[in-house]
């Protein structure tokens, strides 16, 4: 009999403002971008806050907004952050009656808030706990270049954390910790998760849970000690209690104060990390493992889809953007663990679950947005499966 799993996430949500065909290299970007780390302007591929872009720029966002976009209005509205999408991904990949995936995060009670819970109530993901507030819900403008990086395309992120600055630990019930797994997004846009996460990995391994972290680019620690390794809460004693690390070069890199990629991976190995996965936009991804949940991998790298790749050379995805890739690729990931999960009480397998990442981050590119809105239960993956496929016959 398939056995039941719960998944308890946490993290970053909010509404996502899209603009697609923005070209970073026009005039009207040079004033704006930024001349060093941390300083509020924008750079291609990290996110900065509203605040900081204002208070560096000395004018108020949505005047300069509309001079970069050229007056037009967004391209798309969607549920965007690396807590929430990744887990929607996870639900509409793994859901059926022997699993849960459960959500805890805020939003407003306002306009933005009740479009979120809108669209919620249209996937599997179980949002009892996700509370509305009287605070403005968190958002981010996207300005997407799909030519950027020799046609790879990038993305600028100007956020507003708004009602995530107040979400408390103390949101976190025994629920949460008495899940087969939980999952921490994107936490450094939720700043009192963040800054109290080696309690909360403490707590969750004291209860037997698996714990899963995906990172973001930390612009408010990069802001106060440029120059410093970021923190992942209070001490690097965080690091022993996450199972599965899921993290971009560049927030690798930043999180373990290394200027090489092979010197990160030891930081984390050395530091108790049970398994690590490391994405890098169309480069290879890099794994390890060294516990028993996931075995003993020393290191391994394992390259993206092909057929993605062909495919949007073909012209697939004229309309979509690399907005979420990271976050359907850890849905991937988590959707992975979770069936693995149901049918084996033996050690479970990283490769094959990198492989059901590497193939959500790729097609997610076929959309604009993080989340993709399914017409009926099933939609994405029956998306997704013929490119499962054929990855498992490139490697």
């Amino acid at each position: 009999m398939t056995k039941k799993v719960v998944v308890s996430g946490v993290g970053c949500s909010l509404v996502d403002r899209l603009y697609n065909n923005i070209s970073f290299s026009e005039q009207s970007f040079l004033p704006y971008l930024s001349k060093e780390n941390g300083n509020g302007g924008l750079v291609p591929g990290q996110l900065v806050f509203r605040k900081d872009f204002e208070k560096y720029i000395g004018k108020d966002f949505l005047t300069v907004l509309k001079e970069l976009v050229k007056g037009r209005t967004h391209d798309k509205i969607n549920i965007g952050g690396p807590g929430i999408v990744s887990m929607i991904h996870a639900a509409q990949l793994a859901g059926d009656e022997n699993c849960e995936f459960h959500f805890y995060g805020t939003r407003g009670n306002d306009s933005d808030g009740k479009f979120i819970k809108s669209l919620l109530e249209k996937t599997p993901l179980l949002a009892n706990k996700y509370i509305a507030t009287n605070l403005e819900t968190p958002s981010t403008v996207v300005l997407s270049d799909p030519n950027y990086d020799n046609g790879n395309g990038e993305r600028i992120f100007i956020n507003s954390i708004a009602a995530a600055w107040d979400y408390s630990p103390t949101e976190l019930d025994d629920n949460f910790f008495e899940s087969d797994i939980v999952v921490f997004g994107g936490t450094a846009l939720v700043p009192l998760i963040h800054d109290n996460i080696t309690e909360l990995l403490e707590r969750a391994k004291s209860k037997g849970c698996i714990t899963i972290v995906n990172t973001v680019y930390d612009f408010r620690n990069e802001k106060a000690n440029p120059d410093k390794k970021w923190p992942l809460g209070k001490s690097d004693n965080s690091y022993k209690n996450i199972d599965l690390l899921i993290t971009d070069l560049e927030e690798a890199l930043r999180l373990s104060g290394k200027q090489d990629v092979s010197e990160a991976i030891e930081f984390f190995r050395s530091n108790g990390t049970g398994a690590l996965i490391i994405t890098s936009g169309t480069d290879n991804v890099r794994l390890f493992a060294q516990d028993s949940l996931f075995g003993k991998i020393d290191f391994t790298e394992m390259p993206i889809s092909k057929a993605v790749s062909e495919d949007l050379k073909k012209g697939k995805g004229n309309n979509g953007d690399t907005t979420g890739c990271g976050d359907n690729f850890v849905g991937g990931v988590i959707s992975s663990v979770v069936k693995q999960m149901q049918n084996t009480d033996t050690v479970l397998d990283l490769e094959e679950a990198a492989i059901c990442g590497i193939v959500s981050g790729g097609t997610s590119t076929f959309y604009m947005g993080g989340m993709y809105q399914e017409k009926k239960p099933g939609e994405k993956k029956e998306m997704i499966a013929p490119y499962y496929e054929l990855y498992k016959k490139q490697v």
